[in-house]
């Protein structure tokens, strides 16, 4: 028997009882012992549940329980799920999480006391929902030296993007559609403003290159400016509107991490991810590029993964997985104003005066009066930025390949 505690019974807490309870053969058989529930921990009642009996509001009855070999932090943010995790792991307790908020702040620190306490911080979950993505870049693709990684790590806005491009929905009204299925959450900030995707980039950045890349050093931008003219634009020079996070190993190890959307090129496999699907690309010097893809949210989908650890932490409850990385700061990030690539600009000034600024540039035909789109040679974004400064610009987008 190997007992466990869930912090939290909200979406992802209550999807993993119930992927424990449905697989419970498979999932024993997997981890060569019996996988047990012995609590739930929430502040709520839940007067009526069948996991009545199993709810404690006091975390320290899990904190001092010595047959608790893991526990399973669901709750959220980064403070109470911060210092039960903290306290868990100080307490030589194994823990498995899908919290990407706390892993993107506090990885180091947490992966750093696991590692002094000779226990696990798993957290597959976290990025990619279901998608097994942080095993494989440890495991399978341990022997590359990783260039790149970048991808769609934010179901919500995927879905928005999917619906501007595939039905003609404003941005408003596909955020609403949204909200009204449960994609997204009543306060969307955190999606719409890629304040999501910037966590998940900076947990496969510090996976992918080996230091902690933290959010606040990363430059971050949503997909609220973008508009339905842009998506039609892009269309007709054979492109697709997708925000993505990107992360490149430059010299000198610094980073180039940033979020931004794009302009995708049609025949780019990223271009194919629709709906609230995710889709993130890999680039080692010795396998080129692996793409993996599904569902990158989501209660069953997040659950497996969690569970997943949860055997992989029972497997190696005697052992230590090598899951770490260096400590980092904003002397590592590398200048993503530097970074190179075209440009799509949308702007209210005639073509004339746009190639007298940009020189040879490809206008785009058929627009509304008034306007110009086009897309630039390739420069860097700190010299883009300094010719747009004398157009009138409605909209800029980088372009990926």
């Amino acid at each position: 028997m190997f007992d466990i505690a869930i912090l939290g019974f909200g979406t992802v807490g209550s999807g993993v009882m119930e992927v424990i309870e449905k697989n419970s053969d498979m999932i024993s058989q997997s981890a060569a012992q019996e996988i047990r529930v012995k609590y739930i921990v929430d502040v709520r009642d839940f007067t009526g549940n069948p996991y009545e009996s199993l709810i404690v509001k006091d975390f320290s009855v899990v904190e001092n329980d010595p047959d608790v070999k893991v526990v399973v932090e669901t709750i959220g943010g980064a403070g109470v799920a911060y210092d039960f995790t903290r306290r868990s792991l100080l307490k030589g307790k194994s823990v498995v999480t899908s919290n990407k908020e706390l892993v993107a702040t506090h990885g180091y620190e947490l992966t750093q006391i696991a590692r002094e306490k000779g226990v696990n911080y798993l957290f597959e979950a976290s990025v990619g929902g279901g998608i097994p993505i942080i095993r494989p870049i440890t495991q399978c693709l341990a022997a590359n030296k990783i260039n790149e990684i970048y991808g769609i790590l934010n179901g919500t806005t995927n879905y928005i993007l999917t619906e501007m491009v595939k039905n003609g929905v404003a941005f408003a009204n596909a955020l609403r559609e949204a909200q009204e299925k449960g994609y997204a959450e009543q306060n969307p900030d955190a999606d719409i403003k890629g304040h999501d995707v910037c966590r998940k980039i900076c947990i496969l950045s510090a996976l992918c290159f080996g230091r902690h890349v933290y959010p606040q050093h990363v430059e971050t931008e949503g997909i609220e400016a973008v508009t339905l003219d842009d998506i039609s634009y892009a269309g007709r020079i054979g492109y697709r509107v997708k925000l993505l996070g990107r992360a490149i190993h430059m010299e000198g190890d610094k980073i180039a991490v940033y979020v931004a959307p794009h302009l995708v090129r049609e025949d780019n496999l990223i271009a194919s991810v629709e709906g609230v699907m995710n889709g993130i690309i890999v680039r080692g010097n010795a396998i080129g590029d692996v793409m993996f893809y599904g569902a990158g949210a989501g209660k069953l989908p997040t659950a497996s993964a969690v569970v997943a650890d949860i055997i992989d932490a029972a497997k190696h409850v005697n052992a230590r997985k090598w899951l770490s990385w260096q400590d980092g700061g904003p002397e590592l990030i590398y200048d993503v104003g530097l970074l190179e690539s075209a440009w799509y600009v949308r702007a209210s000034d005639a073509p004339e005066k746009i190639r007298r600024v940009f020189g040879d540039v490809t206008v785009i035909d058929g627009l509304k009066d008034g306007e110009t789109a086009f897309t630039t040679p390739v420069m860097s974004k700190n010299k883009a930025d300094s010719l747009l400064k004398e157009l009138s610009v409605l909209s800029v987008f980088r372009i990926i390949d």
